[in-house]
């Protein structure tokens, strides 16, 4: 990625202290000055990722746009837990809206200050991935069409938690949910259904759309960055980890989401006019065993022969990511097959 590359010293560490790098080469949350435009007091769950890419990505655009920027946000999680009425733990002009129109509100937003002149002010939607590849597709497909000025960002946790970890069209195959429960002949979500909201948005063709993960700060915040130097429709799609709704430890929401890009279930990458311009190569491949024991809504793969063959053929959809998006350079490619030949092999 067009991130600049930092040399870890230590030993097996995954991070670094800002105090060794370039003021230039800093994160935005390592600032003082940082926005904090999601700030303390909210009610969010023990290690929410959508928090903290809430956060990321917002104090990012807010630097980015010079603090020039409007926010408007769907109903789910994210509005229940920092805005319980009449208190807020926003510090950015923010709006809420519906469950489904938040795209269409942005878009009326952004018409708003074109119509003043004021083509300063720059515009944020947001969403869950319930409210934005489901309730709010539509919204979300007609302001793509339009190539209406406005970064729309999804942060997505796989699931409608705020209201009961229910399934939604994001929730990966075989995960137990409330709606798909761990019985029956096929255990958990099927596979086959949902959708993959970043290649529906590249096939608009809209100007910019990228993934990320909130294991990926800086990435996250290049991604932000880069979206605002374009007008016009831009997505960004981040994992966020919900311990919650994941049966997984607060204290492994980074590690999970870490494991997700790393395994190839959740290919990091950016495109431009429908068009993959780079990708996040993976640098320790690591086998979706990995990252499925860590949350028990895969409890169950890891009980019958039935669940082992569903482990390999996510293995395997995991492994096409790889090829599709070309994550692992040749060298990294052999090494990972020499070092998990054995856990990606297809089953007969």
């Amino acid at each position: 990625m067009p991130v600049q590359p930092i040399k870890f010293y230590q030993v097996g560490s995954f991070a670094v202290g800002n105090r060794l790098l370039a003021e230039d080469h800093r994160s935005v949350q390592s600032e003082a000055d940082r926005t904090n435009s999601l700030n303390c007091g909210h009610r969010a769950c023990q290690g929410c990722g959508e928090a903290l890419g809430a956060r990321y990505a917002l104090d990012a655009a807010m630097r980015a746009t010079n603090r020039q920027m409007v926010a408007v946000n769907s109903t789910g999680c994210l509005e229940v837990f920092s805005t319980p009425y009449p208190e807020t733990s926003w510090q950015i002009p923010w709006i809420h809206s519906l469950f489904g129109n938040a795209p269409a509100v942005a878009t009326g937003i952004a018409a708003a200050m074109r119509a003043k002149g004021r083509t300063d002010v720059r515009v944020v939607g947001q969403g869950g991935d319930g409210g934005t590849v489901d309730i709010g597709f539509a919204c979300l497909s007609g302001m793509f069409e339009r190539n209406d000025d406005v970064l729309f960002i999804c942060y997505d946790n796989e699931a409608y938690m705020n209201t009961g970890v229910q399934r939604s069209g994001a929730t990966p195959p075989a995960a137990r949910t409330a709606t798909t429960p761990a019985v029956g002949p096929q255990p958990g979500n099927s596979f086959g259904q949902g959708k993959n909201a970043p290649l529906i948005a590249m096939a608009h063709e809209i100007p910019y759309v990228a993934t990320a993960t909130v294991a990926g700060l800086r990435d996250l915040e290049y991604k932000v960055r880069r979206a605002m130097e374009f007008r016009g429709a831009r997505y960004l799609h981040i994992l966020v980890p919900c311990p919650l709704g994941w049966g997984s430890a607060p204290g492994d929401t980074i590690r999970i989401a870490r494991l997700a890009e790393q395994t190839g279930l959740f290919p990091v990458f950016e495109a431009e006019a429908g068009d993959v311009v780079s990708v996040s190569k993976i640098r320790r491949k690591a086998p979706v065993e990995d990252y499925l024991k860590l949350q028990t809504r895969y409890a169950h793969l890891f009980k019958t022969t039935d669940g082992a063959a569903t482990i390999a053929r996510l293995q395997r959809m995991a492994d096409r990511n790889m090829a599709r998006f070309g994550l692992l350079d040749s060298e990294t490619s052999a090494a990972s097959r020499a070092a998990t030949g054995a856990t990606t092999r297809e089953l007969p």
